[in-house]
């Protein structure tokens, strides 16, 4: 083991025991550290952004990540309020799930507890910092962060801010520790096993694929979203124009961002009126022979390119969308089912029919129904900030907050009862 390697070892062990000393902390100083930490926030936006600085000076501005990668004093603020309200949620720590009496007297109950030590890898994201921060805090547990080299400076800052106000209020700073942004650190982590409960990645599909493959703790596969909206034949102009552009042109660098519109073959006249509003944003269509058919001459030629197949199934983060032509709901399903992340999926049609069957049968952490895709969000959904949005299907489904940091455990009381 090198001295690197026994180093980061003595960090783990030492987050460890500070998650074991949250169980003592009560949920009113939780709550009150959590307000404390929104003042810091605010009252430390200058240091943050000029940190934040330093790492945006570093990326290119046409760089997808540049928009996730930068703070602002609005963003600071929206931040802190966000801390505000997840110190308001209720606690999910020792709820009783279940509770019975057995005919030997045996009394069995199921509660909630932390799932311990929670490994977090994410990219060029310094608001998740705060985030995973306040959450795992909530719920009581400890967190290991490994943000990319991108955001080095931010999160170095944020988390010294969140350092300080642990202090502050006699808890154990150890119970977050930011890892050094090398790779070396990654595979670290991603062998932690004994000291680490479990590792949830934010970012790239690359990252999420990467971090499945290698590691040894326990892995809740979050953030990569190939996003559809299918346009059934059904469908209102206006409802679809507006969801379309909502869904790929309120944030493109977000898992949640519109990829992939299909339209029903018989409403390709209508293609246009539901996809110009997305001009004004210089959104790149890559369409398919007949959807290029009916938007040639009718947008921008320098945004209209030819779609391959490499195009469906891509998760753009940017400002570039694919367009497929399809003959019926049933080929819309497949195609979801071919190349979608199961993250969130949305059907734009007025035949309560199809609704239901695109509901029923597509496999997907979210599905919509003449709603935008957008909304695919834990403080959306009245969660209260989110941790990130798991596409798979054990633990946890969909926006993960409070509750989904909750693991579980039976307790049973007795007199002294044995076995036969």
């Amino acid at each position: 083991m090198t001295i690197a390697e026994q180093s980061l070892t003595q960090n783990f062990k030492a987050v460890q025991k500070a998650g074991k000393l949250l169980m003592t902390v009560s949920k009113e100083q939780i709550n009150e550290v959590l307000l404390q930490l929104s003042v810091a926030a605010i009252a430390n936006s200058e240091d943050i952004i000029a940190a934040n600085q330093k790492d945006l000076e570093r990326m290119s501005p046409g760089d997808p990540k540049y928009d996730r990668l930068k703070l602002t004093t609005q963003r600071i603020s929206d931040i802190a309020a966000e801390i505000r309200n997840v110190s308001t949620l209720p606690s999910p720590l020792g709820s009783q799930l279940e509770e019975r009496t057995m005919p030997n007297g045996m009394h069995i109950s199921k509660i909630t507890v932390p799932l311990g030590v929670i490994g977090i890898i994410y990219e060029a994201r310094p608001n998740v910092t705060f985030d995973v921060f306040s959450l795992c805090l909530k719920a009581g547990n400890a967190c290991i962060l490994k943000g990319g080299s991108d955001a080095e400076f931010s999160n170095k800052a944020i988390v010294e801010i969140i350092k300080t106000v642990l202090q502050q209020n006699g808890l154990p700073e150890n119970c977050i520790e930011l890892l050094p942004a090398t790779r070396e650190a990654t595979t670290e982590l991603l062998n932690a096993v004994g000291f680490v409960d479990v590792i949830i990645p934010r970012g790239s599909q690359q990252l999420i694929n990467y971090v499945r493959r290698e590691s040894k703790v326990p892995v809740i596969e979050t953030g990569a979203g190939i996003v559809h909206a299918y346009f059934d034949e059904t469908g209102d102009i206006e409802k679809g124009k507006a969801i379309i552009n909502n869904s790929k042109t309120r944030r493109v660098s977000v898992c949640n961002a519109l990829d992939c519109v299909l339209i029903n073959a018989s409403r390709l006249v209508d293609l246009p009126a539901l996809v110009i509003e997305m001009a004004k944003q210089e959104v790149i269509i890559y369409a398919d022979e007949s959807s290029y058919a009916a938007l040639e001459n009718n947008y921008p030629a320098q945004l209209l390119q030819q779609a391959d197949e490499s195009h469906f199934g891509t998760e753009f983060l940017d400002y570039k969308i694919a367009i497929k032509t399809v003959a019926d709901i049933h080929s819309a399903i497949d195609h979801i089912a071919e190349n979608s992340s199961k993250h969130s999926e949305t059907i734009i049609s007025e035949n309560k029919a199809s609704i239901e069957q695109f509901i029923q049968q597509v496999d997907a952490a979210v599905v919509y129904a003449n709603v935008s895709t957008a909304f695919t969000d834990g403080a959306q959904f009245g969660l209260g900030a989110e941790i990130g949005i798991s596409t798979q299907k054990l633990h946890a489904r969909g926006p993960m907050a409070l509750k989904e940091l909750c693991s579980y455990k039976w307790i049973v009381r007795g007199d002294g009862q044995v076995r036969e």
